[in-house]
């Protein structure tokens, strides 16, 4: 397509930047650098709360002591299982100051898997949001060796058993004098570990990424130097602290004195907490832009037809005005004056989606259709898609407002350098590659080379200009019986677009054709039952003639962008959608295919066996 390597220059240090050595030190200076700013807005009742970065540092502070005066030394392991909320980034940042390792473990883990993080990790001290996370932790408190500290966010509990609150933990760090916390975070070096993540992977168990505080550092100038985010900005942020891409979100904003929004912790709340804090960042996953888009869609159907055609003429004028406008080129009047006029009755309606003040939003995690990406662009909110992994401690390439392509997943950020190896497989070399995988050297041999690159398991291509282009995975390419290599994200997100649909997951390995196991969107069954005049039940509709009949009408449609040899011949619908608490969903959205295939193989087997019959 282009070329095999391209390389960024070093990341410059943004001017308000903290300018810090270290992520512990960088709170510590950003609380004396933006003092009144607004670090933080929670909803508290029917108001949001805001909490200034003097308040911040003096939060933190309190925990950090806390943690120091139970016995948490340089390199201690400290764990937080929660969702994303304040508390959750008080936490964090107090460990580090207090020189320790952060372990978080996602807020949908099991049981069982709780325990092995922090079994493998070694977590000293655990951190966790509420009665049911506490629960879990009961249920395996026996096993937990390390384990000597549980510090409960919600005081709410009736039962705290051996747990004590944030207050009392405050509180017994009263005992550590400010000067000794000071001593404690300068004596945090570059080289330490900040963090270990583990990923929630779609094959095999967890992985536990080693991050230092420079990598973080180098990829927090990365993110700035490429406009990711800028100075004193507000970021809305539901994404799980426990993955990268969120904690880059969160040291990012608080490097150059941005603020951070926090959802109510309800997926239903997203876009109403959008719409009532107004930010100028929106970090998101595909599947909620997906979920977006739809919901845009459905406003436009439920107009006439006339009213339908002119919205998507304006879409069509918005693209083009705004490519000609970014570009530099001069609009010819008329076309100005169309799109001027599709401003209240369009643009307006989708950008209040997002509280009517977004400036960026940022998609990364997982594939996204260009057909979404260019319908936000059109209407005034440009979502621009990035490509990173917790190995490259969240970001290795990114769309900018100055330099982006559809499709693509941007340029190297400053200071990575991108090759193709001669598989197609895309390799990574910078400053933000993490030190490998927690006690097992194995796995770090096999995806770090001896020349410091990073094999991050993806296809991909890189055209003239350097814009990366990732055309599959290595481990989800199929081959068929008839030897053909298929890229099932490719059906997946396209029939991900339709209103009815939840997940589709294509499935042909050694198989003659492709056949997809399909689930039905749960927030949208009333509609589709209304529409088909059935009752709205997810295990009727799923053995339905009418709801099969519509959506074969979908992969018909489908089929129709693709080679006949990669086209869905039979599907299945199932009777419930896939979810994180069953293992088949990541905790950001991407669907664990080989969990799915084993966990319905005889459903994807049934379709064949019909020929047989």
């Amino acid at each position: 397509m282009g070329i095999d390597l391209y390389a960024s220059p070093a990341a410059p240090v943004v001017d308000q930047s903290t300018n810090s050595t270290t992520v512990a030190d960088m709170l510590t200076l950003a609380t004396a650098k933006y003092a009144e700013g607004i670090a933080q807005r929670v909803k508290e009742g029917e108001e949001w709360r805001e909490i200034s970065y003097s308040e911040l540092g003096e939060i933190v502070k309190a925990i950090g002591k806390g943690l120091m005066a139970n016995g948490v030394s340089l390199g201690d392991k400290v764990a937080i299982l929660a969702n994303t909320r304040a508390e959750w980034t008080h936490a964090d940042f107090a460990a580090l100051c207090a020189g320790a390792c952060v372990a978080p473990i996602y807020q949908t883990n099991s049981p069982v898997e709780c325990e092995y993080v922090l079994e493998h990790s070694e977590a000293k001290v655990l951190f966790l949001e509420n009665g049911e996370q506490l629960d879990k932790i009961k249920q395996v408190r026996g096993n937990l060796t390390h384990l000597e500290l549980v510090v409960i966010m919600d005081p709410d509990v009736d039962d705290l058993g051996e747990a004590i609150t944030l207050t009392e933990l405050k509180q017994q760090g009263e005992a550590i004098p400010d000067a000794e916390f000071e001593d404690r975070v300068a004596s945090v070096q570059p080289g330490d570990l900040c963090t270990i993540i583990y990923t929630s992977g779609t094959t095999g168990p967890p992985k536990g990424c080693m991050i230092t505080h420079e990598n973080y550092l180098n990829t927090t100038h990365m993110a700035e130097a490429a406009g990711v985010l800028e100075p004193g900005e507000t970021s809305f942020l539901f994404l799980p602290l426990a993955h990268s891409f969120a904690l880059l979100v969160q040291f990012t904003s608080v490097d150059i004195g941005g603020t951070i929004i926090y959802w109510e912790r309800d997926a239903a709340k997203i876009v109403p907490n959008l719409m009532e804090t107004k930010p100028a960042n929106f970090p998101s996953v595909p599947r909620i832009f997906e979920k977006l888009y739809v919901l845009a869609n459905t406003v436009k159907a439920s107009k006439t037809p006339e009213e339908q055609a002119m919205f998507d003429k304006a879409v069509e004028v918005g693209l083009k005005v705004r490519l000609m406008q970014n570009a530099g080129e001069e609009v010819p009047a008329e076309l100005m004056a169309a799109f001027e006029a599709a401003q209240e009755p369009v643009y307006s309606l989708v950008q209040n989606l997002f509280g009517g003040n977004v400036k960026r939003a940022v998609t990364g995690a997982a594939p996204i259709a260009r057909e979404i990406l260019e319908f936000f662009y059109a209407c005034g909110v440009p979502v621009y898609e990035g490509y990173g992994m917790t190995e490259t401690a969240t970001l290795s390439t990114a769309n900018t407002r100055n330099e982006f392509r559809f499709g693509s997943v941007g340029k190297p950020v400053p200071g990575v350098t991108c090759r193709i190896a001669e598989d197609g497989e895309l390799l990574i070399k910078g400053a933000n590659i993490f030190q490998g995988y927690y006690k097992n050297s194995n796995e770090t041999a096999e995806t770090l080379d001896p020349d410091g690159w990073l094999h991050t398991g993806d296809i991909a291509e890189i055209d003239e200009d350097g814009f990366v282009y990732i055309t599959g995975r290595k481990k989800d390419i199929i081959i068929t019986a008839g030897g053909k290599n298929l890229t099932p994200a490719n059906f997946e997100n396209a029939m991900k677009q339709n209103r009815w649909v939840s997940q589709a997951v294509m499935f042909a390995d050694r198989k003659p054709y492709p056949v997809a196991l399909i689930t039905l969107d749960p927030d949208e069954l009333p509609a589709l039952g209304d529409q088909l005049g059935i009752e709205p039940d997810n295990a009727a509709m799923a053995e339905d003639p009418k709801v099969r009949e519509l959506i074969q009408g979908v992969i018909t449609e489908v089929n129709s962008q693709f080679a006949p040899v990669e086209q869905v011949k039979k599907f299945r619908i199932l009777d419930h959608d896939l979810t994180q608490p069953t293992g088949e969903l990541t905790p950001t959205l991407k669907v664990k295919r080989s969990v799915v295939y084993d966990k319905y193989a005889d459903v994807f087997e049934s379709m064949y066996a019909e020929d047989a019959s």
